[in-house]
């Protein structure tokens, strides 16, 4: 017993307090707004309880946080064979009559059981971050020959591909980008890199020509040529743009009497309400915040003693690193809309756990980096 308290004593003194505490203030602020917006009455969007899942969401992912971070990340990983089966049977059900796409979206992602709806895609990428990490540990330093490469790319095509016969293009997104950044932590060569550099214009050209529909052309050029649609694909664009220039440089604050409303303000546009009750110096609070994050995880894959540990701290740096850069491109008009939400701010219980638990996995790795420091069995 005086084991268990000495190591439960190493482990809360390890653990990343500083990253957790950015990822709690990110989502009580969520919290707030979610809240502001009903008693306010800003946007329709919002429901009366929003506010409390929000809430209870930030609850159980920080439960489900600090469980997994006292867990070794290598002995989860080996039980792929139990979650991973129960993730793609999850997702199977977005192709049948319980799956559904939320209103203003272009994908059907989600899973309505009745009681609660989930979005299974957000639980894979959880899933991911172990297999992928697990199957590039077992490769190692033979990741660079082409046998081994091409069963990795096939790993990584099978959610990226789900997610893309979803429709959900920015999640689809999200899994290459962590396909990449796992891959090259890993020590994968420069020159495949530039391969695949060098491939990027060809599947440009048959992304446009045969994969995209005409609404997400549409959106691409818009960007290109302001203006041409003000009251169509721009319209949200434009309003978020006007909400965050409402909020001045100290914002309107909570109790305003009238706000910019905008379409999924507080989904994916939750940046542009931030910044109108912030005002300009609470946004940029906001985008250092989340930079800090991503350092605070990019840091703890430096501390990560193996191989696996690094990917997956990497993994997780490339699953916020790509959200903030895209959803804060879409909400400032400097990038096409998408459909991607701002980790720990938007609103989404799925999403919300899921992302506690893959803080969870970076502070394992970083925690478990002392091979005599085990929490819940004996060292070896």
């Amino acid at each position: 017993m005086k084991q268990v308290f000495q190591n439960l004593a190493q482990f809360l003194k390890r653990l990343d307090k500083l990253l957790l505490l950015l990822v709690t203030l990110c989502s009580l602020t969520s919290v707030v707004m979610l809240k502001t917006m009903w008693t306010q009455e800003i946007t329709g969007d919002v429901d009366a309880n929003d506010w409390l899942v929000q809430l209870i969401a930030m609850g159980l992912g920080l439960a489900g946080c600090v469980v997994i971070a006292a867990m070794d990340y290598r002995k989860l990983a080996k039980f792929w064979f139990l979650y991973v089966p129960v993730t793609l049977g999850l997702v199977a059900l977005t192709f049948t009559s319980l799956g559904y796409g939320r209103e203003g979206a272009d994908d059907i992602a989600w899973v309505d059981f009745g009681f609660v709806q989930i979005q299974p895609s957000e639980i894979m990428k959880l899933v991911f971050l172990l297999t992928f990490s697990l199957h590039v540990s077992k490769v190692g330093e033979r990741l660079n020959r082409l046998p081994h490469l091409l069963l990795l790319g096939l790993h990584a095509a099978i959610p990226i591909g789900i997610v893309a016969v979803q429709g959900d293009y920015g999640t689809a997104i999200v899994f290459a980008s962590m396909t990449v950044f796992m891959l090259f932590t890993a020590g994968l060569s420069f020159w495949y890199l530039l391969g695949g550099a060098a491939l990027l214009p060809i599947v440009g050209y048959v992304m446009w020509n045969y994969v995209f529909g005409d609404v997400h052309r549409n959106r691409i050029l818009v960007l290109l040529h302001p203006g041409t649609d003000p009251l169509g694909l721009e319209y949200q664009q434009d309003l978020g743009l006007k909400a965050i220039r409402a909020g001045e440089l100290f914002g309107l604050g909570l109790d305003a009497e009238a706000y910019v409303k905008v379409p999924e303000m507080h989904n994916d546009f939750i940046f542009s309400f931030v910044a109108q009750v912030f005002g300009f110096v609470g946004a940029v609070i906001a985008v250092c915040v989340m930079v800090l994050i991503c350092l605070r995880i990019f840091a703890d894959s430096h501390a990560a003693k193996d191989t696996m540990g690094r990917t997956i701290c990497m993994g997780v740096f490339a699953i916020m690193f790509t959200h903030y850069l895209m959803n804060l491109g879409m909400v400032l008009k400097v990038m096409p809309v998408i459909g991607i939400p701002l980790p720990f701010f938007s609103a989404g219980g799925t999403a919300v756990v899921s992302m506690y638990l893959c803080i969870g996995l970076v502070i394992s790795a970083y925690t478990h980096n002392i091979k005599k420091y085990r929490l819940f069995y004996e060292a070896e």
